[in-house]
């Protein structure tokens, strides 16, 4: 949460990272972008970052056209069917997603944090299989998606903010 065209986060936007982050972890790995409001997001979470990587920021303007972000995850998976760079770079977040988690043993867990379009775009490109009705809508502030590893199939778990600032798992 900013005030655009800022890049840092907003004090509402590290209120509400405290408060979800309260509910969150611990992690082994955190991982953010290397855009400023997402390595403050982690912090106001409680979480230092232990790695950066760009291209968990870099939305290409093609992508997010296409996307009509902020969209639903339906009508995105529905964008996907339909648009070739859409589906090359969810594919190219879900092997840099694969690329972190595999630096994981069985028992631990990482913490991503990326940004609006790269997310939706990500989950749906890590679990190509998955009914996007299942995933929930569009993603908003502190929302995500939880993955669980069960043998080699991950599940997937949404992240949702309600209306009290709780953090609830569908």
């Amino acid at each position: 949460m900013r005030a655009k065209p800022g890049q840092h986060l907003s004090q509402d936007g590290v209120s509400l990272a405290q408060h979800i982050g309260r509910d969150l972890g611990p992690f082994d790995l955190v991982v953010t972008s290397e855009l400023p409001r997402a390595i403050e997001t982690a912090i106001a979470m409680g979480f230092a970052v232990d790695r950066y990587v760009a291209d968990l920021g870099i939305l290409p303007d093609m992508v997010l056209a296409a996307l009509a972000w902020p969209n639903s995850l339906t009508a995105i998976s529905k964008i996907l069917d339909e648009d070739q760079n859409c589906l090359r770079f969810a594919q190219q977040q879900a092997e840099l997603w694969r690329d972190i988690f595999d630096q994981l043993s069985d028992d631990q867990s990482a913490l991503i944090i990326t940004h609006g379009g790269i997310i939706e775009l990500g989950a749906l490109g890590f679990l190509p299989d998955s009914t996007p009705n299942n995933l929930g809508d569009a993603v908003g502030y502190c929302e995500g998606f939880r993955f669980t590893k069960q043998g080699e199939v991950f599940t997937c778990e949404t992240l949702q903010v309600d209306e009290n600032l709780r953090l609830i798992h569908n």
